[in-house]
Order: C-alpha cells, then sequence, then structure tokens
C-alpha cells in the first residue's frame, strides 16, 4: 500500500514537471512574438552556419539592443556577417538585415494594426498548444491512477489524488492565461 502511494506520488510530481515544462515552453515562444520592440530574445533559438554546423547566433556573435527599435548583432569573427544574414532571412521573422561591415542590423518596424491582430493569434495558437501538453499531463497522471485503483489502491483515495491532479491542471491553466493575457495587452499597447 505504501509502495502504491509512493509511485503515485511519484507520478503527479513527473504531472507537475511536465506541466511546468509546458509553461516553461510558452514563455520561451511568447519571448520570440515581438511587440513591437526590439529585443535579443527574438533572435533566440535562431541557428546559424558556423563552418558547416548549426550554432546558436549568441555562440558566434554579441548582440545588443542600442534603442528600442534596433538589435545590433556583432560577429566575433568578420566573416560570420554573411551567415548571420542569411539566418535571419531564413528565420522569417518579418525584418530585414543590414549589413554594414562590421554589425548587422535589425530595425523593427511599429507594427501595424493588422500584425498586431495576427501576433495576438499566434499567441493564442501557443495558448492552445500549452493547454492541450497540460491536459496530455493530467490524462497520463489519471490513467495511472486508476490503473493503480484497479491494482488494490483504496478509490476513495484515488480520488482524492485525482482531484489533486485537476487543481494542478487549474492553477497551470490559470498561469497560463495571466500569461497570454499579459503577452495580448503587451502586443496590443501602441
Amino acid at each position: 500500500m505504501k509502495v502504491m502511494e509512493e509511485t503515485i506520488e511519484t507520478m503527479m510530481a513527473l504531472g507537475n514537471e511536465l506541466m511546468d515544462k509546458a509553461i516553461d515552453h510558452l514563455n520561451d515562444e511568447l519571448i520570440k512574438i515581438r511587440a513591437g520592440k526590439a529585443s535579443p530574445a527574438m533572435l533566440s533559438g535562431l541557428m546559424v552556419d558556423y563552418y558547416g554546423n548549426p550554432t546558436p547566433i549568441n555562440q558566434v556573435a554579441n548582440i545588443g539592443t542600442p534603442d528600442a527599435r534596433t538589435i545590433s548583432i556583432q560577429p566575433w569573427e568578420k566573416k560570420m556577417l554573411g551567415p548571420i544574414e542569411k539566418a535571419i532571412y531564413a528565420a522569417n521573422l518579418g525584418v530585414t538585415p543590414m549589413n554594414d561591415g562590421e554589425f548587422v542590423r535589425i530595425n523593427i518596424p511599429p507594427l501595424t494594426e493588422e500584425r498586431r491582430i495576427e501576433l495576438v493569434k499566434q499567441s493564442k495558437s501557443l495558448e492552445e498548444e500549452a493547454k492541450i501538453s497540460l491536459r496530455s499531463a493530467r490524462h497520463k497522471v489519471i490513467d495511472f491512477i486508476k490503473k493503480e485503483v484497479k491494482d488494490g489502491y483504496p478509490e476513495d483515495a484515488g480520488k482524492r489524488k485525482e482531484e489533486e491532479v485537476q487543481n494542478m491542471v487549474k492553477a497551470h491553466t490559470e498561469t497560463i492565461e495571466k500569461m497570454i493575457e499579459a503577452k495580448e495587452k503587451d502586443i496590443m499597447t501602441v
């Protein structure tokens, strides 16, 4: 009985960890959605061809924001200017890099109302993906609890554990909704 309790607790902790990872992933994706302001985070995850190896851009260049509308990328080797430009074009970020021989600069244009609405839709789809991840984690844990109940774990204790899982999901869902609400507000603020 004690062993079953421990395995259920372990599974619930795993479910909580999966839900936390869904929120972390959502946060990482929301950072990449630009809200009209320049941010080095827009380039996170961007891979540059570094002598035949895909390498994160922050490992081949220094990325900064000299002002609210500009990102400057200074490669550690001048030969990397071209590959950095290509990577930015290939990433389809909706911006045009400018190479001046020393830096690659990206000017962030102000967002149009149409583009803002598009970005809100994009953040809503990320919200739905995160919620799907939560439901998937909940499903795994609850299936495990039901299996343990069939194998002799007390049914009333199993129901309490299922309620705990549901409360975890509810708390994580609220966090996701607050994140999306904040991002929408950020996007729609002119």
